[in-house]
């Protein structure tokens, strides 16, 4: 350790030497994009707990102070900000304010056991303590009743890990379980709150970031939609878990219980100029307030003038996509804030040349509920008049945008996850990828209709036509559903360089990707049940057939044997025997009268 470093650890008292509570780097994405639109340059920042390199990045602007309780963290982040602090909540200077305060991984991570437990009350006293009038504090709290809880293989109450030193839930009342509660304790501790955001897919890990309050206005948001289900699907991908987290978030949304079911809320909140009175002076005059960089107009974004959501997008490599609302409605906004994330494949651009708009995404965000949706609740209503005006007014859009019946852009890309439905409008969510080159509408169609198939048979999810078609088989019907003549040979060229190795092997008898849940792998066992059942009896019919024709064929040879034996039999032998001699002759002669006359006709010529 050098002594530049040294210089900048202090440890007042309350530190753990060994302890560690290092997190993802790919966590705080979506956090540091929040604090880089949140605290202006020059701003006194205390950042308290452990918080991942992006938002050191993101708040390299600023004056940081870093509070933490392991001394490994400490010497990790000494040299990249103003002063480390090692120590539980106490070892906070008395009188000591700043402009923001961040608690980005909750209260349980600022307090150590090396001392005297405050308790959650006093540990969140102790932070607004620390925020100056006209301040602002971002705290986030986990949900003990949210989506990864209902769907979690493991009890929560049974963890022994050393981390777990305390278990919360809703027994414990010393601490907030819902957002009321959440904001009642804010209002108490002399705090306005302000905006707040869902944090998904798990509190751990957090890789979107939806306002709460629009998650409940907009409940059929084709974005928010696609949104749950990719963060999700991705967040618990290889997971044991009881249920599929994306549907139950999707199912959240659309009962306008998103937030209330998210895994961590993100709230925003401010200490009045006044203290802890909660109101403004006798002057009249309007608290100070931090002039955050790039404010909107007044009036537009919400009562902190805050983007809609932020959220990592995978497929360009972890950068943080911001949707801001504005007069003309929600907009795409790059963050400039990029997380380490897996290399994704284009959405539904399998082994087709696709690259990423770096100026992407950028523009509107289209509204619509997701073509996705729409169709499941087709077919899980057995509405054949929605999926056939669906998927025509898809193909019919898809002929609108060709030129010389090929497809380009984002368009040749985008599948029933990214498209979205208002009424006879279509839109693009994702319109960052690009195809490298034009391809033929039918095979953009064709993959969809397929990747859909894929997803609505290994999801078991109901669809009104018969159980035992396959992928292909099932494509050819919506093909034909969106008025389109397909046939197996064309959904097999069409996908044999558009499908991935894992999607050219999927089976209807298949879990879906993604997270492994039981309930569905319940439904993959019962399909493979059945399956067999259908197998066996077909087995036993070819069985019995074989039975049935082989018994005819020994009766027959029995009844030949018989008559071969008899004196009739050998008789009608004897008889027939000097025929066929004769008719041998015959024939022999009738050659050699041809050769002959043939020989004689040659030398004739």
């Amino acid at each position: 350790m050098t002594t530049e470093t040294a210089s900048a650890v202090t440890l007042p008292g309350g530190e753990m030497l060994a302890w560690s509570d290092r997190t993802d780097p790919a966590d705080d994405g979506p956090l540091a994009a929040l604090a880089a639109r949140l605290v202006p340059a020059g701003a006194r920042v205390l950042l308290a707990g452990p918080h991942g390199p992006a938002v050191l990045d993101a708040l390299a602007h600023t004056r940081l102070t870093c509070l933490l309780r392991g001394y490994p963290d400490a010497t990790a982040v000494a040299g990249r900000v103003d002063r480390v602090l090692v120590s539980g909540p106490r070892g906070l200077p008395a009188g000591e304010e700043y402009d923001v305060v961040i608690a980005g991984a909750g209260l349980d991570a600022i307090e150590s056991v090396e001392g005297e437990r405050l308790g959650w009350d006093e540990l969140l006293a102790r932070l607004v303590a620390a925020v100056r009038p006209g301040g602002d504090l971002l705290l986030r709290l986990d949900n003990p009743l949210g989506v990864h809880r209902l769907t979690a293989a493991e009890s929560w109450y049974a963890g022994r890990g050393d981390a777990e030193w305390t278990v919360g839930g809703v027994l414990d009342a010393a601490r907030p379980a819902n957002l009321a509660q959440v904001h009642e304790r804010l209002t108490v501790a002399g705090m306005r709150v302000g905006t707040c955001y869902a944090g998904y897919p798990r509190p751990d890990l957090t890789t979107a970031l939806l306002a709460a309050d629009e998650l409940a206005r907009h409940t059929t948001s084709g974005l928010f939609d696609a949104v749950l289900h990719a963060a999700c699907t991705d967040g618990y991908t290889g997971r044991f878990v009881l249920a599929d987290p994306a549907r139950l978030a999707v199912d959240a949304l659309h009962a306008g219980r998103a937030a209330d079911l998210a895994p961590s809320w993100l709230v925003l909140a401010r200490r009045p100029a006044t203290g802890s009175g909660g109101t403004d002076d006798d002057s009249g005059d309007p608290p100070p307030r931090l002039d955050r960089p790039e404010d909107p107009p007044p009036g537009v974004g919400g009562p902190d003038r805050l983007p809609v959501a932020f959220f990592a997008d995978a497929t360009a490599g972890g950068t943080v996509v911001e949707v801001r609302d504005g007069p003309p409605g929600w907009h795409w906004h790059q963050s400039g804030v990029t997380v380490p994330a897996p290399s994704t494949d284009a959405p539904n651009a399998g082994r087709e040349p696709a690259h990423r708009d770096p100026a992407a995404p950028d523009g509107p965000v289209p509204d619509g509920r997701l073509l996705r949706s729409l169709l499941l609740d087709g077919c899980l209503r057995r509405d054949t008049a929605l999926l056939r005006r669906l998927l025509r007014g898809y193909a019919d859009w898809l002929d609108g945008q060709a030129e010389q019946g090929r497809l380009a852009g984002a368009v040749a890309l985008a599948g029933a996850d990214s498209l979205v439905v208002d009424g006879d409008r279509w839109g693009v969510l994702d319109r960052g990828w690009r195809a490298d080159a034009p391809l033929p509408v039918d095979v953009v169609l064709v993959r969809t209709l397929w990747r859909f198939a894929a997803d609505l048979l290994t999801g078991g999810y109901a669809h009104p036509w018969t159980s035992t078609l396959d992928v292909t088989g099932l494509t050819v019907l919506l093909g034909g559903v969106a008025g389109r003549d397909v046939d197996r040979a064309a959904v097999e060229a069409a996908m044999a360089k558009g499908a991935t190795a894992a999607e050219a092997e999927v089976s209807p008898t298949d879990p879906p990707p993604g997270p492994r849940s039981y309930q569905q792998l319940r439904e993959a066992w019962l399909r493979q049940r059945e399956e067999n059942t259908r197998l066996t009896a077909l087995l036993t019919w070819t069985e019995n057939l074989l039975t049935s024709r082989e018994r005819a064929l020994r009766r027959a040879e029995a009844k030949i044997n018989l008559m071969s034996g008899s004196l009739s039999y050998k008789v009608g032998r004897l008889a027939l025997t000097p025929a066929r001699m004769a008719k041998r002759g015959a024939r022999a002669a009738k050659r050699r009268a041809r050769t002959a006359i043939a020989a004689k006709q040659g030398e004739q010529k």
